[in-house]
């Protein structure tokens, strides 16, 4: 009912636009709708930090001359460190998408009913592919495809292949079977199930896996320097053949920061895909 001496329409149009206002203002109290959220994200500074260190290395030779007072060159600068910082970015990242499409391939070939019988052979030879050492691969590698990223990219793409398998795989199983039986009586077809509901549902499980798989190359690929492989590894494989511990540090640091970052994004990235779990 309208107040005395005001229009029905009138009213109405007020309380329309007084509860749109209401709603709007809700979504800004939301954990994570505020207009600052951006100037408290971790991610953000963490990654600002890494691009900072990288950049401003060479102004901390001072720092290193103090700490190792018998080197007579304690700053690395042969390359430029976020040059290297993006070459071994480069790297991990190609390394995994290799790592990611071999491993979603095989996790959903061997969780189809006509691929369940090759899951043994599949999870043992995935296995065996990681217990093979790196620099035993690039060490092989290497004469084949030449020297440079490529044995690399071969190497860290076998390395990190089995934490991907194994989170695909278990994602995939932890998909409940009436959703499935739900998807199959809408007439989805077997490829549109996987797409549009395992996967999606599998996604916080599969992230995981590839979280573990990509963390674990960023510090595997600094070995990738062994084959002229441009990576944050560059100082650290100098500095340990010339006895030079300020170059091993400068290497070692930056290849921690980064996994640090990393894995804070697949946090980030492992909460956005919980949605499709949780009712909004």
């Amino acid at each position: 009912m309208s107040p005395p001496g005001r229009p029905k329409g009138e009213y109405r149009s007020a309380q329309h636009e007084g509860s749109s206002v209401s709603t709007v203002s809700q979504r800004w109290r939301r954990p994570g709708l505020t207009p600052f959220t951006w100037a408290r994200e971790p991610l953000l500074w963490a990654t600002v930090g890494l691009l900072v260190l990288a950049a401003g290395m060479p102004l901390l030779e001072p720092a290193f001359g103090a700490l190792f007072p018998d080197l007579q060159r304690p700053m690395y600068r042969q390359e430029s460190f976020l040059a290297l910082l993006g070459a071994h970015a480069a790297l991990v990242a190609a390394s995994s998408a290799v790592a990611v499409v071999l491993g979603m391939a095989a996790g959903w070939f061997v969780t189809r009913p006509a691929g369940a019988e090759f899951r043994p052979l599949v999870e043992s030879a995935v296995a065996i592919g990681q217990s093979v050492p790196p620099v035993a691969v690039l060490a092989v590698a290497a004469p084949l495809v030449g020297f440079g990223a490529w044995p690399a990219l071969i190497a860290l793409a076998l390395y990190g292949l089995l934490p991907v398998l194994r989170g695909c795989i278990a994602g995939i199983e932890s998909v409940p079977g009436v959703v499935l039986e739900s998807a199959s009586g809408l007439g989805m077809t077997a490829w549109q199930r996987f797409l549009r509901v395992e996967l999606p549902l599998a996604a916080p499980v599969l992230l995981a896996g590839v979280r573990s798989s990509v963390v674990i190359n960023i510090g595997t690929a600094a070995i990738a320097s062994t084959v002229g492989a441009q990576t944050l590894g560059t100082p650290i494989i100098i500095g340990l053949a010339g006895f030079n511990t300020a170059y091993v540090l400068q290497g070692a640091v930056l290849v921690g920061a980064l996994a640090v970052v990393s894995d804070m994004s697949f946090v980030r990235l492992a909460r956005w895909a919980q949605r499709w779990r949780t009712p909004s």
